[in-house]
């Protein structure tokens, strides 16, 4: 697939994502980026390490600029918090070529898209339940959930 291709999908998986979409797709892009930069800092290719560790470190900004503190003021002083920490740890991998230091923010950011992860499949089972209570259906058990996807 030629790059025009793939610019062209990007934008219209962007565009059409939900906001809770959006936040997965940063989370894979930090870790996409954190885990170019390994390779690139054992092979001390610096300026390959330095430009994945930028985008990764521009990917935590913007994460922590879309916290809603007025709607959970107690998490997102915590997200804020965790997000400050792995941006630090990236500037020490970037500065000091500290393979470490990049390996601590990316296994807190492998954990924060886990746990991200799992919210969004609670969210869609509670939607999908809603949803058939709306329309008098079975609400989707763990039985359901096995059957179909064993024939899918």
């Amino acid at each position: 697939m030629n790059t025009s291709a793939n610019n062209a999908y990007l934008q219209s998986k962007v565009l059409t994502a939900t906001p809770e979409q959006l936040q997965l797709m940063l989370y894979d892009g930090a870790i996409r980026f954190c885990e170019q930069a390994r390779p690139a800092l054992e092979q001390k290719n610096f300026e390959a390490s330095h430009n994945s560790l930028t985008k990764a470190q521009r990917i935590l900004l913007e994460l922590q600029g879309g916290l809603k503190k007025d709607l959970a003021p107690d998490i997102c002083k915590n997200l804020a918090g965790l997000y400050a920490f792995c941006y630090r740890k990236l500037i020490d991998a970037n500065m000091k070529h500290d393979v470490q230091a990049l390996d601590e923010a990316l296994d807190i950011l492998k954990f924060q898209r886990e746990t991200w992860r799992l919210l969004l499949d609670q969210l869609a089972k509670e939607k999908a339940a809603a949803n058939a209570r709306r329309i008098d259906m079975p609400a989707p058990d763990a039985r359901m959930e096995a059957s179909i996807s064993l024939q899918g």
